[in-house]
């Protein structure tokens, strides 16, 4: 399915004007990436297939919006689409989303708008969702989607990252109901071992109607942000634990992709889809 841009009007639901208009000076969009110009340069490329751009400080507006803050937006409308798609079939996988650093008011580390949070807003307003469980397994914390579900007793986070990496939001970790905090170097065996147990216990204090599933691939092995040391295998199978949950239990899941800052991660990410096909925990007969 081909998801529509994210209006402006979608994204009021979360975010403030004020926030939404600072994207218009390109020193803002270019604090969020808050990346050196070599990496911009990846970063940018990998979203919108140029090779090689200057810093993103110094380009106009017009420039801005249609390479970095239009392909943003219609990941969002991905991650709203999935919602929709998951409560009708059971699950539903947006390749892209998951931008868990960004907030109603501020974003950055990459992420310029809170896909996470509206995608759940939009459940409960139009879906017969009243509780939402986010299962966060990028490297990163999600700070974002912590401070705009601050005290919000309908929605659960679980949140499982490297505790030595960016952000370091010591406000927000309050707001994590089940916070599982790892090191650099974590191991694959390791790793799944601890989120099968933190899960159950998740999974014990509380029922939602509707999973949201962060799946960033930068806990692989190599990645130059994430420093965890998990396996490609690995990877599938911690996609495989989370679906297993969400489907034994009847829960619609929705699946974002988030972070991943290798090459490979594509492939990776394509594999565990695959995965998840053959062992019937997707049917991916008449998607398009």
């Amino acid at each position: 399915m081909e998801p529509g841009e994210a209006t402006k009007e979608d994204l009021l639901v979360v975010h403030t004007p004020e926030y939404l208009e600072s994207l218009k000076r390109s020193y803002v969009a270019a604090s969020i990436l808050e990346v050196e110009i070599f990496n911009l340069c990846v970063y940018i490329s990998f979203l919108s297939s140029i090779k090689q751009v200057p810093p993103v400080a110094l380009l106009p507006y017009c420039i801005i919006r249609s390479k970095v803050l239009v392909p943003f937006r219609k990941q969002v409308g991905g991650s709203v689409l999935a919602g929709k798609v998951a409560y009708e079939r059971g699950w539903a996988i947006n390749v892209g989303g998951g931008f868990h650093h960004c907030c109603g008011y501020r974003g950055g580390g990459f992420c310029v708008y809170a896909d996470i949070t509206l995608c759940i807003h939009f459940a409960f307003a139009n879906l017969n969702i009243s509780r939402a469980m986010i299962v966060d397994l990028d490297a990163h914390q999600g700070n974002g989607h912590e401070r705009d579900f601050a005290d919000d007793d309908r929605v659960f986070i679980f949140d499982m990252y490297n505790r030595d990496i960016y952000p370091l939001d010591y406000e927000a970790k309050r707001w994590i109901d089940r916070r599982v905090e790892i090191s650099s170097g974590t191991r694959t065996d390791s790793y799944l071992t601890r989120l099968k147990q933190e899960l159950e216990g998740a999974f014990q204090a509380f029922a939602p109607d509707l999973l949201v599933y962060n799946a960033g691939t930068d806990i692989l092995e190599g990645d130059p942000l994430g420093r965890l040391e998990v396996s490609p295998e690995g990877v599938k199978e911690r996609d495989e634990i989370v679906f297993s949950f969400a489907r034994q239990r009847n829960i619609p899941i929705v699946m974002l992709t988030s972070g991943g800052y290798m090459r490979s991660s594509a492939g990776v990410i394509a594999e565990s889809i695959s995965n998840l096909h053959s062992k019937k925990l997707i049917d991916l007969a008449g998607v398009n």
